[in-house]
C-alpha cells in the first residue's frame, strides 16, 4: 500500500504497476472512497489512509503513515467517560486474535487539537473493523472504516436547545455505552463457555494408549472461532488379539451442549466396540444408542478395525467423511465402501454395512474430522483432493505418525483458519 512505499523512500506512487486496459485502479478507488478508512498493520500502525480519513480526522497522511494507532489518537484520561479509545484496543485485538470482522456501537472519542496542547472537540463515531487474510488464513492487514456521526447527534437534538439538548445527547451516549459494556460482557460469557467446553472435551477424550510398538499420533485442534467450539471426538480401543478399533465422531451443534453429547457417545461406542462382531454392528449399537440422547440425532462418525495380524481393515460409516489408507507406493485410497446416514438419521432402524481391504506394511491409515477439509463456499471433493495431495507428496524415508499429523494440520489447518474442531488419528500400519 501507499504507506509501504513511502517508507521505503519513494514517491506515494513509485512502484505501482500499471492498470492493465479495462482493469480497475483500486489505489485509485481506495482514495476516492466518501467513508474514512484506515488500513491497519497487525503492531496497529498506519499503512495506509484514504482522503476522507484525513479530513475527518484533521490528520495528514504523511503524519499518520507508520505511526502507532493510540500514539496519534490517545486516550483523554481527564474523561471518564470518552472510553472510545479502549472500545477501539478491544475491537481490534479481537479481530486479531479472531480473524472476524468486529462492529462497534457508538463511540465517543473527543479529538485533541494538535495546536492548542489541552484542547479537545467532543466527537461522536461508529467504527467497523475487518480483516485482511493471508491465503493461509493469518491476519495481514485490519481494514479501519469509521463514520463521523456528530453532526447526526446534533441534528437529531436540533428540535431542542440549550440543557435540554444536552441531556439528550449524554443519554443517547450512555445507552450507547450501556450496549457496548453488554455485548463485552456476552463476548466474555461466550469466551467463558468456550474455555469450559474445550477443558470438558479435553479431558473426555481419551489419552494416547500405544498398542505394543504400533505408531499412533492423535490431535485435536479446537475453531479458531470463539463461538463455534464444538463435538468432535476419537476413540482407540484395544481388541482382543493383534487388532485395534479406532473411530472419529462429529456431533452436530456448538459449546458444551455438544460436548456433553460427545461424552456420551464416545464412552457408548467404547463399549459397544468390545462386544461387536465388526464395526458396522457397534455402529448399530451406537446408532440406537443416539435415539435416546437428546441432541445427539444427526452425529456422524465412522470406524475402523485394524487386525495386524491377517493385515486387514473393516471399517464402516454413518454418514463421516471417509478415512484414508495411504499406501506404501504413496497412493491415497479413499475408503468409501460402506457409508450409511448418520446416526439418528433414518426413521426406521436397519443394519449398518461394513466393507473390507488389505494392507502392506509401512501403510498408513488416517482418520479425521470435517475441520481438516472443509472450507466455506469450496466443494468437499477439493478439500478431499488437497488432503489425497498432501499425504501421497509427505513421504520422506523415517517419517513417523507424529510428524504425518504435523504436516496434515500445518499444511490443511493454518493458525487461525480453522471454522470448525479438527479431530485426526494417523497410525502407521
Amino acid at each position: 500500500m501507499e504507506g509501504q512505499r513511502r517508507h521505503a523512500g519513494g514517491s506515494p506512487d513509485a512502484g505501482r504497476p500499471p492498470v492493465p486496459d479495462g482493469g480497475i485502479d483500486y489505489h485509485a478507488v481506495f482514495r476516492a472512497l466518501p467513508g474514512a478508512v484506515a488500513l491497519l498493520t497487525r503492531d496497529l500502525r498506519y499503512a495506509d489512509v484514504n482522503d476522507s480519513f484525513t479530513v475527518t480526522t484533521g490528520r495528514s497522511r504523511r503524519y499518520l503513515l507508520g505511526r502507532y494507532v493510540f500514539d496519534v489518537f490517545p486516550e483523554d484520561l481527564d474523561d471518564p467517560r470518552a472510553t472510545g479509545a479502549r472500545s477501539l484496543r478491544a475491537s481490534l485485538e479481537r479481530v486479531l486474535a479472531t480473524g472476524q470482522r468486529d462492529s462497534m456501537s457508538l463511540q465517543r472519542y473527543d479529538l485533541r487539537d494538535p495546536e492548542r496542547p489541552g484542547q479537545w472537540e467532543e466527537r461522536y463515531w461508529s467504527p467497523v473493523n475487518s480483516p485482511v487474510l493471508s491465503p493461509d488464513g493469518r491476519v495481514e492487514l485490519i481494514v479501519h472504516r469509521v463514520d463521523e456521526v456528530t453532526e447526526l447527534v446534533r441534528s437529531r437534538l436540533s428540535d431542542t436547545a440549550g440543557e435540554r439538548a444536552a441531556e439528550r445527547a449524554a443519554e443517547l451516549y450512555a445507552r450507547a455505552s450501556e450496549l457496548q459494556e453488554l455485548n463485552d460482557h456476552l463476548r466474555r460469557a461466550h469466551a467463558r463457555e468456550r474455555e469450559i467446553a474445550l477443558g470438558l472435551q479435553q479431558a473426555m477424550l481419551p489419552p494416547l494408549r500405544q498398542k505394543g510398538d504400533r505408531e499412533v499420533a492423535v490431535r485435536y485442534r479446537p475453531a479458531s472461532t470463539a463461538l463455534n467450539v464444538c463435538g468432535d471426538w476419537y476413540e482407540l480401543v484395544d481388541l482382543p488379539g493383534d487388532r485395534l478399533a479406532v473411530a472419529v465422531g462429529d456431533v452436530v451443534g456448538h459449546g458444551l451442549p455438544a460436548a456433553g453429547v460427545m461424552g456420551q457417545l464416545r464412552s457408548a461406542l467404547s463399549a459397544a466396540s468390545r462386544v461387536a462382531a465388526g464395526p458396522g454392528d457397534a455402529l448399530e449399537i451406537l446408532g440406537l444408542y443416539a435415539r435416546e440422547v437428546e441432541g445427539a440425532e444427526c452425529t456422524t462418525a465412522v470406524e475402523v478395525f485394524i487386525d495386524w495380524e491377517r493385515r486387514t481393515l473393516t471399517y464402516s460409516s454413518a454418514g463421516h467423511l471417509p478415512p484414508v489408507l495411504l499406501h506404501a507406493d504413496g497412493r491415497a485410497e479413499f475408503l468409501d465402501a460402506a457409508t450409511d446416514p448418520p446416526l439418528g438419521a433414518r426413521p426406521e432402524h436397519a443394519a449398518r454395512p461394513q466393507a473390507g481391504c488389505s494392507f502392506l506394511p509401512g501403510s498408513t491409515l488416517v482418520l479425521y474430522t470435517d475441520g481438516l477439509v472443509e472450507r466455506r463456499g469450496e466443494s468437499i471433493d477439493v478439500g478431499l483432493g488437497r488432503l489425497a495431495d498432501c499425504l501421497s507428496g509427505h513421504r520422506p524415508e523415517g517419517s513417523t505418525a507424529e510428524s504425518l499429523a504435523d504436516v496434515l494440520l500445518t499444511k490443511l489447518v493454518p493458525d487461525g483458519a480453522a471454522d470448525d474442531d479438527t479431530a485426526l488419528v494417523v497410525i502407521r500400519l
